[in-house]
């Protein structure tokens, strides 16, 4: 059964478990950000919470949120908001989020609500990672990348002038509430480049998802809120079984990275005016078929791929000078002295992580052109 045909999703929403070291559960429904306040505080406890989120969202959400809140009980602190962009993700805001939970004086038993987006997930994550040493946080995700991708399995980051997400830590949620009719306020950019990731999972694990995605793209069903909670739940899981193997990236975790090694640079090159999403689409195609090329997979593997994405309205390759790319992949926490690992899409459902010299990696990045 496909997943279009797959029972709608609602309000109570479906639940996939995460066990890693921190437990906890991932809820994806319809208008499941009603529930945040009993998820909360079954999961999480404690007698305050503050929400931590950033401009865009806050106007949007927070009310709601907050409410819910205050319906299971919290006494509520008064939320904490920082400027939206990924250009923000920096030390500096983080340090002002963690002087604004100092302010409103949370105490170790205390809960942060990271109401937002991919950056607001690392930022008050990892923000509650720190403060006093470590106090409970609840992810409530509202754009497609951070409920597939960023708010499961415990990183969070920021970035430094060096790169992406070089200082951070693991810290696992207590709960994620995702609640998919969030998406509906997420601009048609945004929510297009996000499906990158999506892609991402299919090509790792799910070759019949693939399939499903590229005869029925998000894009063109974005409004299907069922059909939505069923592709995020999906991919939760697929997320969650890599984390639960391999919880801090010293090994099958490492497959996550599949198109990143290349669509880091990309992003980094393009001074992030380039989404996540659609650097990493591009970073896929390109080492599709580069390794293609190179006999480590096929060329239909590399074409199945290449049709996902440009069903989605996503680039599928990049013109910016490889020496540029090279530079950026140099400087990237993934490598390992002079030698770089990358994910290789053998077949969809399949990958393997090779190690390469950085002069390999060149060979890799013209070919994949």
């Amino acid at each position: 059964m496909s997943i279009a045909d797959e029972k709608r999703t609602d309000s109570a929403g479906r639940l996939v478990h995460v066990g890693a070291s921190a437990a906890y559960d991932v809820r994806v429904g319809v208008g499941s950000l009603s529930e945040l306040g009993a998820v909360a505080r079954a999961a999480a406890g404690g007698g305050r919470c503050c929400v931590v989120s950033e401009t865009h969202v806050a106007p949007l959400y927070a009310d709601a949120a907050e409410a819910s809140l205050a319906t299971a009980g919290y006494s509520l602190a008064e939320r904490v908001v920082f400027p939206a962009g990924e250009r923000h993700k920096r030390l500096s805001t983080l340090g002002e989020i963690l002087e604004g939970l100092a302010a409103r004086e949370l105490g170790r038993t205390d809960v942060v609500i990271a109401l937002g987006g991919g950056v607001t997930g690392d930022m008050a994550g990892l923000a509650a990672a720190l403060y006093l040493r470590g106090i409970a946080v609840v992810q409530v995700p509202t754009s497609l990348l951070a409920m597939v991708d960023s708010s499961v399995g415990g990183k969070t980051a920021v970035d430094l002038e060096a790169g992406k997400n070089l200082a951070g830590a693991f810290w696992q949620p207590r709960a994620v509430v995702a609640d998919v009719h969030t998406l509906s306020t997420v601009p048609d950019d945004l929510f297009r480049d996000s499906c990158g990731e999506v892609v991402k999972h299919a090509v790792l694990a799910d070759a019949p998802l693939l399939d499903e995605l590229t005869a029925h793209p998000l894009t063109t069903r974005r409004a299907d809120e069922g059909y939505l909670a069923n592709v995020v739940s999906r991919n939760v899981e697929i997320k969650r079984d890599v984390v639960q193997a391999d919880e801090r990236e010293a090994g099958v975790r490492q497959t996550l990275n599949l198109g990143h090694t290349i669509g880091h640079a990309i992003e980094a090159a393009s001074e992030f005016t380039l989404g996540h999403g659609s650097c990493v689409a591009a970073g896929l195609c390109m080492m599709a078929r580069a390794s293609a090329r190179r006999g480590w997979s096929s060329e239909q593997t590399a074409s199945r791929i290449e049709r996902c994405v440009a069903a989605h309205g996503l680039p599928t390759g990049s013109e910016l000078p490889t020496d540029l790319l090279m530079h950026y992949i140099a400087h990237d926490k993934k490598r390992h002295g002079d030698g770089v690992n990358i994910v290789v899409p053998v077949e969809i459902g399949l990958c393997e992580v090779r190690r390469v010299s950085l002069e390999e990696l060149r060979d890799l990045v013209e070919l994949g052109r």
